[in-house]
Formats: C-alpha cells, structure tokens, sequence
C-alpha cells in the first residue's frame, strides 16, 4: 500500500510521525474509495500492508473513528460506516455550499501556477471518457484530483480542512458507486462540469465556478441516489 498523503496532509511523509503516515495513508483510501462502506479493516493486515508496527495503525484509526470516517462495530470490528440516503444527502447538500464556495474563491485567488494542475486533472478525466475502455481507477483519481486542485487553489486551509473531513466520510461512497458504473464515465456530466469550472477559475469567474463544482456533486448524487443501493 503505497499511497501519496498530499492531499490529506500538508506536511511532507518525511517529516511525519509514524502514526501520522498511517493515518495520511489510510484516510487517502477512504477518500479515494479504495475501501468500501461495510468493509472491515484489519489492523494486523493494515500494518503490514503499510510497512509499520500495529500501534501507530492503531492511533491513525483512532483519529479517523474521532473523524466518523470509521466505526467500531457491536462485535469490536473496526469498519467502514454503511451511509443512509438521508446521511448522504445532508453530505451532499453540505459539499455543495462548502465546496462550491472554494471553487468561487479559487477563481478569485488563484495564481497561474495553479491553473496547470488543475487543467492536467480536466484533460485527464476527458480522456478516461472518451476511451472505449476507461480506466476506472485512474478516472476515480483523476477526479479527486481535479476536485482538489481546485480546492487548493481558493488558498484556504480552513476550507482545505473541512472538505476533507467531507471526502473521508463520502469518498467510499461516491468513488466505489463511479467504480461499480463505469457508464457514468461517458454519460455523466462530470467531464463538462469540470470544463466549465476550469473555465471559470481561468477566467476568474467566481459565480460560474461555484456553479460547476454544485452541479457535478448534484449530478453525481443524483445518479447514486437513484440507483436506490443506499439505506433508508
């Protein structure tokens, strides 16, 4: 399990505690969708896969058990909590504010040096769609990356802070659901949404930016909600 921290953490794994890579690695599997809601997660498995020792695995699952990004289940297992339709849509109608609100500040405050990251994410993710044979881990990634890159962009570690903490809690979700459909990659919305949103910020149209990030997280949920897989 070999897995970059930079978009969960802000320091450098070099200059982390062995705890803190743990949980870096950990939470970028959640966010990520690599681990799937229900799923059990083996601490001994965990450490070894990680390369580390079972305390500092469990300190990060600690932490992400405080962030409701894992739970403690009635028999001591520690797994992935399985979200509710009414769970995930007060999420979704969170992200749309949070989030739409870093796209709009990412248009206003970003720099140059900020816009190849985002449209290399853009372009990427266009690509997967237009394959008659998607990668659907690499587009899985490549959309967290864009959505990220955005974020990093309105230069805000508060907001950084709070969309993650989102992403650890909806990530399994909608990342597997994309994994599980991979015909959402050519007919969903998310490759023009996120054109529009990188058009924006280049732009430096706030408006329009917080529109396109509302409307790919809409869209996106929309479609997993009707699938009717999710718990009332």
């Amino acid at each position: 399990m070999n897995v970059p921290a930079a978009l969960v953490l802000e320091e450098p794994l070099e200059r982390l505690t062995l705890g803190e890579r743990a949980y870096a690695r950990l939470a970028e599997h959640l966010i990520s969708g690599r681990l799937a809601p229900g799923e059990r997660l083996s601490l001994r498995g965990a450490a070894e896969a990680l390369g580390v020792s079972i305390m500092p695995v469990r300190a990060a699952v600690s932490r992400l058990v405080a962030d409701k990004a894992l739970e403690v289940a009635p028999n001591r297992a520690i797994r992935v909590p399985v979200m509710s339709a009414a769970q995930f849509r007060d999420l979704t109608a969170t992200r749309i504010v949070i989030e739409g609100h870093a796209a709009a500040l990412a248009a206003e405050r970003r720099s140059e040096a900020d816009i190849p990251a985002i449209a290399a994410a853009e372009a990427a993710m266009r690509a997967e769609s237009l394959s008659r044979e998607p990668d659907l881990p690499h587009a899985v990634e490549v959309n967290k990356r864009f959505h990220f890159a955005v974020y990093h962009a309105a230069k805000s570690p508060t907001l950084a802070g709070i969309i993650r903490a989102l992403w650890l809690k909806v990530g399994p979700v909608i990342n597997l659901d994309l994994l599980a459909n991979p015909e959402r990659i050519h007919t969903g919305g998310a490759v023009n949404f996120h054109a529009e949103v990188l058009e924006a910020i280049i732009r430096r149209d706030p408006e329009k930016a917080r529109a396109g990030i509302a409307a790919d997280i809409k869209g996106a949920s929309d479609f997993i909600l009707s699938r009717g897989n999710l718990p009332d």
